[in-house]
């Protein structure tokens, strides 16, 4: 699982989204945000973390942080973030690539409502390079994320 399987994914799901390869790292915030010359807060960072047993992803945007009393009065928990390798597993994506399209397992997405502040955001796809631009309606619709408040914003 990788770029590849987002393309296929995004082929067989979105073949209007068109997959946008940098050439340099898009791993990080910062390095997407400047590779793509946009804010910070439009990178849509997809975090893998667990609520009990449950694994989940987080698509939300790149300046906002986790709330740990918003995730826990919101999913039942406190998330626990899991590390490259059962990023890894769980996803298909390595870190620094991970997003929510072309999964090698299923699992549950959210989407923090702070990606609504945007008309479009910059999630990756499947590698430290690729990302896509997509509307955050359209990217829950497509994962069939659920909309959730558990993220704050930077002061």
């Amino acid at each position: 699982m990788s770029e590849a399987s987002v393309r296929a994914w995004l082929a067989e799901h979105a073949p209007d989204i068109a997959l946008i390869d940098q050439g340099v790292s898009t791993a990080t915030v910062t390095e997407a945000a400047e590779a793509l010359g946009v804010e910070p807060g439009r990178i849509a960072k997809t975090l893998a973390f667990r609520v009990g047993d449950t694994p989940m992803l987080l698509v939300a945007r790149g300046d906002a942080r986790l709330d740990n009393a918003k995730c826990k009065a919101e999913l039942g928990g406190r998330p626990r973030m899991l590390d490259a390798d059962a990023t890894l597993e769980l996803t298909g994506h390595a870190v620094g690539g991970v997003c929510p399209f072309g999964l090698a397992n299923p699992v549950a997405i959210v989407c923090d409502r702070s990606l609504l502040a945007y008309e479009t955001v910059f999630p990756a796809a499947g590698s430290r390079t690729s990302s896509v631009e997509i509307s955050p309606q359209r990217l829950a619709e497509l994962v069939g994320g659920e909309w959730v408040d558990i993220c704050k914003l930077p002061d």
